[in-house]
């Protein structure tokens, strides 16, 4: 299928055929694109880009990482799909920054899929594709972690998780920064610092911001964050956009005419005429004038 740039929804449907594609390959499941559909939707009503309130939080994302001993960013089949590039500028902004495969529809071939898409767009080392340890309490795939990446990480990026996960992390004492379009999703209420936001252009901003604070790690505890103010500045958003669309002019409705109206019977298929009232002329037609040579006379001329 060839698509025009010229269509006014050409980058939303350069997206869906590369998760088409992902998916014919294996590398995303049917559910993966139900997830981004949802995931859409909401980048709608956010007016597909990066608000104030997320830019805000993927400046804060970077110090988090850049002050973490052991950060991981842990990826599933649909940002290695959408934003592969994304994650391995990431990883290359933040040299300490530990990639890690991590699948709720898990099987080996499909691990080792999303792996080989990290490495062709650049990430040297990629954990997770044999996992050596268990995060207890999940009863999914999520579970299997790494030893050296996720279960010994202080901090945690998760984009386009699931809730479940995100708790599990914090209640071993790591801090989540999650990345997802929905702000009212699990992940995003679960999280310590919640970027709402589409991954394919939260990742290179959190790179940027990285770079430009130098890349070394940070020393020190980052400066908190207000993950309630957040998710209302999100929320907030779509409600000027959704009030704004609801004072826009529309199409006029069509008024009914005449025509429209219910015929009296006995019409004949015309509509009659109201008579004009007794005293009043009918303004609507002009009155007549008399025929030259004709013998009937006007009222005025008979007084």
């Amino acid at each position: 299928m060839r698509l025009s740039r010229r269509h006014p929804r050409y980058a939303s449907l350069v997206v869906r055929a590369r998760l088409a594609a992902a998916s014919r390959a294996g590398l995303v499941v049917p559910e993966g694109l139900i997830a981004q559909g949802r995931g859409e939707a909401f980048d709608y009503l956010l007016g597909e880009r990066t608000s104030r309130s997320a830019r805000s939080a993927e400046r804060a994302a970077a110090r988090w990482l850049l002050a973490a001993a052991r950060p991981v960013v842990s990826v599933n089949g649909n940002v290695a799909a959408l934003a592969a590039d994304g994650v391995a500028r990431l990883a290359a902004a933040i040299p300490h920054l530990t990639v890690e495969v991590n699948l709720f529809h898990r099987t080996p071939s499909r691990a080792r899929a999303v792996a080989a898409a990290l490495r062709r767009a650049g990430v040297r080392r990629v954990l997770g594709v044999a996992p050596t340890a268990r995060i207890r309490g999940l009863p999914s795939d999520r579970a299997l972690v790494d030893a050296a990446g996720i279960l010994r990480a202080d901090v945690v990026l998760v984009p386009l998780e699931d809730g479940d996960r995100a708790a599990a992390l914090r209640a071993r004492g790591a801090r989540v920064i999650s990345i997802d379009l929905n702000p009212l999703s699990r992940t995003s209420l679960t999280a310590d610092l919640p970027i709402v936001d589409a991954v394919e252009r939260a990742l290179p901003n959190i790179a940027a911001a990285a770079r430009r604070l130098g890349g070394a790690p940070i020393r020190g505890r980052p400066p908190a964050v207000d993950a309630p103010a957040l998710r209302a500045a999100a929320l907030a958003t779509i409600g000027r956009r959704l009030r704004a669309a609801a004072r826009a002019p529309g199409p006029r409705a069509r008024r009914p005419g005449r025509a429209s109206r219910p015929r009296p019977r006995g019409s004949g298929g015309r509509s009659r005429r109201r008579p004009a009232p007794r005293g009043r002329r009918c303004r609507s037609r002009p009155r007549r004038r008399p025929r030259a040579g004709s013998a009937r006379r006007s009222p005025r001329a008979s007084r």
